[in-house]
């Protein structure tokens, strides 16, 4: 049951709420074709474990709109693929969401790589395209607007590894990653923070769909690291862990936080993992979005992706709203508007934003994942990180910073 069919009093006042956005010009409620906007994001494969929690949160905030008459007096249709964390398959699902489903956004893309394969296809029919990918080079892609992402790019990611280690007074770091979009940006910035503080690195690109990597590690372990830094997917990381363990290597681990989550925590020996450290982008944890999210949907604890593709689907709807017009095109041009209007109303849910412009007051969102402000290159202007170590089975919340 939603806010809206709770008692008199709360009718009352969406009632005046739908009166008021129906009173737009040009807009009448339950009229026209509805907004089609689609989710791509990883439902199998190596971001499996994501990817339905996304779906399930941008489907929350469009029913919820729904119910409350939908934007511009048009009901929005979610239409949600599967990219199975691959780019070809990726590169497929998202021709159909723009060609057969014709919808205005793409909301949620995972993988760096899928993203790098999918963006081109965005701008090119001027699709929007919502992503949480980090690596460095997509917000580089001559986008022309058509591309914001949530997620911290992987030049601030890098850097966060390396000062970490420094700080946890390991001065030799290895960082171990598959071939990927962000590999490189992100041991040159893990690099650059280290030798600031006068210690030394070495890095291995290894491929992901071996069943052993000891001839790897054999490798990492010649280098004498104190740390390693584990820069894969969970699949390979897990079987990394094991090779390091029964190679007696005792230093430091650290590790993505999408790599090392409760899922592998749970599927290795305890002795494999434990005391190994992540890091990962913060939610906006104590936040009334982030309640909000967790509410809606469920689920106690939201991973940083889906606490950002929440966000997502709040700022395209608003943007749809305040433009008048839901095609990529508009989404380009009115996204900042409703993510960080200089003095505008602060809202944290596309409800309260809608309300807003139908007030004709600018709208300045924070939302579940923090303040959404972006860059002109799309990039996310600041963002907290989360530091979480395994112990004892668990992971286990260090620090916020």
């Amino acid at each position: 049951m939603t806010a809206f069919t709770t008692d008199r009093r709360t009718l009352l006042a969406g009632a005046a709420a739908l009166a008021s956005l129906s009173a737009l010009p040009g807009r009448a409620l339950a009229q026209g074709a509805p907004i089609k906007i689609g989710t791509l994001t990883p439902l199998t494969g190596a971001g499996g474990p994501y990817g339905p929690v996304m779906v399930k949160a941008v489907k929350a905030v469009v029913d919820e709109v729904n119910a409350a008459g939908g934007v511009l007096g048009r009901k929005v249709e979610l239409i949600s693929e599967d990219d199975q964390t691959s780019p070809e398959a990726g590169v497929r699902a998202a021709r159909k969401l723009i060609d057969v489903d014709k919808v205005s956004a793409i909301l949620g893309t995972w993988s760096s790589a899928v993203t790098t394969a999918v963006a081109p296809l965005c701008w090119e029919s001027k699709t929007f395209l919502a992503t949480v990918s980090g690596a460095d080079s997509i917000t580089q892609l001559p986008h022309q607007g058509y591309l914001i992402r949530t997620q911290p790019n992987t030049t601030l990611q890098g850097r966060k590894f390396g000062e970490f280690c420094i700080a946890e007074k390991a001065k030799r770091v290895f960082f171990l990653s598959p071939q990927t979009p962000f590999a490189k940006s992100q041991f040159d910035n893990i690099t650059e923070a280290v030798k600031k503080a006068g210690g030394e690195t070495g890095s291995l690109i290894y491929d992901d769909k071996k069943p052993a990597y000891r001839s790897e590690i054999d490798e990492v372990l010649r280098f004498k690291p104190d740390a390693i830094i584990f820069g894969g997917y969970t699949p390979d990381t897990a079987v990394m862990l094991k090779d390091a363990y029964r190679a007696g290597y005792g230093g430091l681990k650290v590790a993505f936080g999408y790599a090392v989550n409760q899922k592998l925590v749970e599927s290795v020996p305890a002795e494999v993992v434990d005391k190994t450290f992540t890091i990962a982008p913060s939610p906006a944890e104590g936040s009334k979005a982030y309640a909000r999210l967790v509410k809606m949907i469920g689920v106690a604890s939201p991973d940083p992706y889906t606490t950002q593709v929440y966000d997502q689907i709040n700022l395209i709807l608003m943007a749809i709203a305040i433009a008048g017009d839901s095609s990529g095109t508009a989404i380009k041009d009115a996204v900042r508007k409703v993510s960080q209007a200089q003095g505008g109303a602060k809202v944290d849910n596309a409800l309260d934003g809608l309300k807003a412009i139908a007030a004709k007051q600018p709208v300045d969102y924070d939302g579940a994942s923090g303040p959404c402000d972006f860059t002109e290159t799309g990039d996310i202007a600041d963002c907290q990180f989360r530091y979480e170590q395994v112990q004892g089975g668990k992971l286990t919340l260090v620090k916020i910073a």
